[in-house]
């Protein structure tokens, strides 16, 4: 979830919705950890399997497929996309990849919505917590974002966003569990939806937070975002970030060779399958040449 849209200068303002609301899911996210002893093992299973699906939502969807169109994927693949995304409620894929390349562009600037030269805190979740920067507005009015609304899966998601999230982020993800294998309700809605989504969030946010401010450099020192192992466990292969805002059209936002990256494994085997096309990959010449050039010499 963003912080709702409002012209504000230095002193913005503070959505308190936001923070009782954040509040109380991670207050949630606390006592579901109290349940795992007690859930069954398909549970665990299955709210893991929702983790994956939510992630993939993210990083495979609205990050790489719309925010930055670093591959094609035919329609049943960006139906899937489109629903994982509605489970991992951060927003409709046009609202998130229109932030997205806000960020990209004016990255640690006032008009970068998480912008991680005002610290940890703000870049993780503060910058949910109060009104977006008027240069965040101003300037993310001047990019343009029609081939976003040309789609027609990005389109009726976000018609239909509200109704999509209790679906696929609450509703399914607490079904299954009680009706496949009788766990109970409140086991099941905690755990598969209350702590994986509260996991999920964080994860997500850790890219914009973690991933700019601790880790090497090897593709542009000049640049905040690093290269940050624990990020890229968490967020199946999203904290390569160095060379991923180095190189922001590769579909594998990482180097080739790397190898952890299950959303890149993913992609590959969707293209193995016909569901995927026209994977853009920076060419090794051009990643060494950059290395040498403006890299660290950590890699």
């Amino acid at each position: 979830r963003r912080a709702a849209s409002g012209e504000a200068g230095s002193g913005q303002a503070i959505v308190w919705r936001n923070v009782v609301l954040m509040g109380l899911l991670h207050l949630g996210a606390v006592y579901a950890l109290s349940l795992v002893p007690r859930a069954q093992l398909l549970t665990l299973l299955w709210a893991y399997f929702c983790f994956l699906m939510t992630a993939l939502g993210v990083t495979a969807g609205a990050h790489r497929l719309w925010s930055h169109r670093s591959y094609k994927a035919k329609l049943p693949l960006r139906i899937f996309l489109a629903a994982a995304n509605s489970m991992a409620f951060q927003n409709d894929i046009y609202e998130w990849s229109r932030d997205h390349r806000v960020h990209h562009k004016y990255s640690e600037t006032d008009a970068d919505p998480h912008n991680a030269r005002r610290g940890f805190f703000f870049s993780h979740i503060g910058w949910l917590f109060v009104r977006k920067h008027r240069d965040v507005i101003e300037k993310g009015r001047k990019l343009d974002f029609t081939d976003l609304l040309d789609d027609p899966v990005v389109r009726f998601q976000r018609k239909y966003y509200k109704s999509s999230v209790v679906l696929m982020c609450f509703v399914i993800p607490t079904f299954v569990p009680w009706y496949l294998w009788g766990e109970s309700l409140w086991n099941a809605y905690f755990l598969a939806s209350i702590l994986r989504y509260t996991i999920s969030l964080n994860v997500t946010w850790l890219v914009n937070s973690a991933a700019h401010m601790y880790g090497n450099r090897p593709y542009d020192k000049y640049i905040n975002p690093r290269q940050n192992t624990f990020v890229t466990l968490g967020a199946i292969g999203e904290g390569f970030h160095n060379y991923h805002h180095t190189f922001p059209f590769d579909y594998s936002a990482s180097e080739l060779g790397l190898k952890f990256n299950p959303t890149t494994w993913f992609i590959d085997f969707m293209f193995w399958l016909g569901l995927v096309t026209d994977r853009k990959q920076a060419p090794k010449e051009m990643i060494q040449a950059r290395k040498e050039r403006t890299g660290d010499g950590s890699a």
